[in-house]
């Protein structure tokens, strides 16, 4: 199960590095949200996929898993999903004042004639 996540990881990671390295912004962003979502699998396979019970108070089971890479999962969601508004709202506003969402446009790469 393990090699399956880090594969898929790896997919994910190809997928998101092609589409940051594109023109448009809206393929940008929607490259770093799936890049970010490789970030979070390859976080659950670090952790390791084992069977246990949860830590809780009063039940005297001897696996636990370990809570940490949940915890640092959803921590890494909850930056994730901070980025990628906080993008959403810079793509708007710049295809608001600039009308057009090409980067090579907006660096002046390219001149409009």
């Amino acid at each position: 199960m393990e090699i399956i996540i880090s594969i898929l990881s790896g997919i994910l990671f190809t997928i998101g590095t092609y589409l940051i390295l594109s023109k448009n912004m809206t393929k940008i962003i929607i490259g770093t949200a799936v890049l970010s979502h490789g970030v979070h699998m390859l976080l659950l396979t670090m952790g390791g996929l084992k069977l246990g019970a949860a830590p809780l108070l009063g039940y005297e089971e001897a696996a636990y898993t370990d809570p940490l890479p949940q915890a640092l999962i959803l921590t890494a969601i909850v930056i994730s999903f901070g980025v990628t508004s906080f993008l959403l709202v810079l793509a708007y506003r710049t295809y608001k004042v600039h009308g057009t969402d090409d980067m090579e446009k907006l660096r002046g790469m390219i001149d409009d004639d």
